[in-house]
């Protein structure tokens, strides 16, 4: 569970409705026309700009905002220094069957044990690194649809409610409720883009960006191990992505 995560979402809303409370209760803020206009609609043209497996996968990924299965960079180096001093003793055949964090870390080994040279092994699994953030780059784009159509729609119902006000001057009962689509869309919308989604996006993206590293840290131990580098150059040239303090404590130990 990212804490982080968990905490800003509940710190953000509750700000927000605590806001309304205070303000009077929810009551007012609460307007059927307004939600159907911005949420279903948002809803509906996000779907209308990818496809539907991109569309339904995207809410399994927002979901690992709260849930992410970050990998351990330090695990991994420690890791990798250990099945460097393997294959230095007993030769790459020794890494058959050696227990690994992640499958990618698991194929990559498998293809030095299989006898892949540095270059088809740095090869194929840059281009799964790069069929990732591919994968990574569709979901992120529904998540940008829901923050950019969002206040669009607001802005839609913002100007339907100013029509049927203008066009009901005559008629005083009829000027509130208009008032209130023109109005409460715009909160919407502005609720959704930058409460909810813009701050999913910013994580999903950071998770990505750490993952990608994360491999390409992967790539270069096993580089490093099909070389016939000795434990502590592994651990050298790994630890240079990490942040200074870090590459101390791990030179340390």
């Amino acid at each position: 569970m990212d804490i982080a995560s968990l905490i800003g979402l509940i710190g953000a809303v509750g700000m927000v409705v605590g806001s309304m409370i205070a303000a009077g209760g929810l009551g007012p803020f609460i307007d059927v026309p307004a939600i159907l206009i911005v949420f279903g609609g948002t809803f509906f043209a996000v779907m209308y700009k990818c496809t539907m497996p991109i569309f339904l996968r995207s809410f399994g990924a927002m979901a690992k905002v709260f849930m992410p299965k970050a990998a351990n960079k330090e695990d991994l180096i420690a890791k990798m220094v250990e099945l460097s001093d393997v294959a230095r003793k007993n030769g790459l055949m020794a890494l058959e069957g050696q227990d690994v964090p992640d499958a990618f870390f698991s194929k990559g080994l498998q293809m030095l044990v299989d006898g892949a040279d540095e270059a088809k092994l740095v090869k194929q699994l840059n281009e799964e690194i790069k069929a990732m953030k591919t994968r990574h780059d569709e979901i992120h784009e529904v998540i940008r649809g829901w923050i950019d159509i969002a206040p669009a729609m607001g802005m839609i119902g913002t100007l339907i409610g100013l029509v049927q006000m203008l066009g009901n001057m005559s008629d005083p009962k009829a000027i509130g409720p208009a008032m209130a689509v023109a109005l409460l869309t715009t909160l919407y919308g502005a609720f959704l883009a930058n409460v909810l989604f813009g701050p999913i996006l910013a994580k999903l993206e950071g998770y990505s960006a750490s993952e990608a590293v994360y491999r390409e840290m992967v790539i270069s131990g096993l580089r490093n191990i099909a070389r016939g580098e000795s434990g502590r150059n592994v651990q050298e040239q790994m630890v240079a992505v990490m942040p200074p303090k870090l590459q101390t404590k791990l030179m340390a130990a």
